[in-house]
């Protein structure tokens, strides 16, 4: 039992050494526990449009390419209202947690992205993707406020949500800088 916690810090020293050493798109993560909620905060920036990079968003059933996802579907387009089916797959102690959720986006072109989870495993879920230009690229920055339905101690999930978003939002990242790469060569 005395060698799980020089494991752990270990692990803990190594993945944060890893995460600093590639950072192209100057990707920030902030996950922050208040009063039994998470805050999320990340950013990153892309040399790409801001046409492209909106594209790149509200791509909700391309998500389904980034680890974790399971399956995307539309299930309504109404104006500037998209409500989106989702369920997603963590891992808590080797252990696989499904969630399903219904969550309604309403965009603003070009600007924004505003959504909150309607329906779903989550007590709450909502937030906001926004886009900026600035000298030939665009910053995305994205924040949202999430309250787990969940029977695991806030302190685990913490961690975990700790240690796996940045990685995603690295990957999100990556994607939206090839988007900006195949767009451009299907329009060569």
């Amino acid at each position: 039992m005395k060698w799980i916690f020089p494991l752990f810090l270990t692990l803990l020293i190594s993945q944060s050494y890893a995460q600093e050493s590639a950072n192209p798109f100057d990707v920030q993560v902030s996950v922050a526990q208040i009063e039994g909620r998470f805050h999320i905060q990340a950013s990153y920036a892309i040399p790409m449009s801001i046409c492209n990079a909106f594209s790149f968003i509200k791509d909700y059933e391309g998500a389904i390419n980034i680890p974790g996802i399971l399956e995307v579907k539309i299930m309504s387009r109404v104006g500037n209202k998209v409500r989106v089916y989702r369920v997603i797959e963590e891992q808590a102690l080797f252990f696989p947690i499904e969630m399903r959720s219904v969550t309604e986006y309403i965009e603003t072109p070009h600007t924004s992205l505003v959504f909150e989870q309607i329906n779903g495993d989550m007590k709450s879920y909502k937030g906001n993707w926004k886009l900026t230009s600035d000298k030939g690229k665009t910053s995305f920055k994205y924040e949202a406020w999430m309250e787990p339905d969940s029977v695991t101690p806030s302190v685990v999930i913490e961690y975990f949500m700790k240690n796996s978003t940045r990685s995603r939002f690295e990957l999100m990242a990556q994607r939206a800088s090839q988007h900006k790469i195949a767009e451009t060569i299907a329009y060569k």
